[in-house]
């Protein structure tokens, strides 16, 4: 059965996606823990980071780098923090979280938006990759 990540990469469940590729996709994360949180995921379903092959993961790194360098220009922070944590869905994805406190890499603290809001925010990062 297909994930929830591979369905909203297919379209079948709306993102406000960030950035897409042949091989990776990235979006806002819809329970945030900052304003910009993004994930950026494999079009390939694989559920454990160390389970993809050389190739996947390098490339996963560096679109993760590019995303991560448009969203620390597009939203205040003091830095854009990294993690590959959580068992809530079997589908490899790297959080990038815009941080100025350590609270905002708990995964405790949650914000939220509109669905104008996130558009904008998406907006805003999406002009700096360009």
């Amino acid at each position: 059965m297909a994930s929830i990540f591979t369905k909203i990469i297919s379209g079948e469940i709306p993102s406000y996606k960030i950035a897409e590729n042949e091989e990776f996709f990235a979006f806002l994360d819809i329970n945030p823990n900052a304003k910009g949180h993004t994930l950026c995921v494999p079009k390939k379903e694989v559920n454990k980071i160390m389970d993809l092959d050389d190739a996947t993961y390098m490339g996963l790194m560096a679109f993760s780098k590019k995303v991560g360098q448009a969203l620390e220009r597009a939203i205040a922070c003091k830095r854009v923090g990294m993690t590959v944590i959580g068992l809530e869905v079997p589908h490899v994805h790297v959080h990038l979280i815009p941080l100025n406190e350590m609270k905002d890499a708990t995964f405790q603290h949650k914000v939220k938006f509109s669905d104008e809001e996130f558009k904008a925010i998406a907006k805003k990062i999406k002009a700096e990759l360009a």
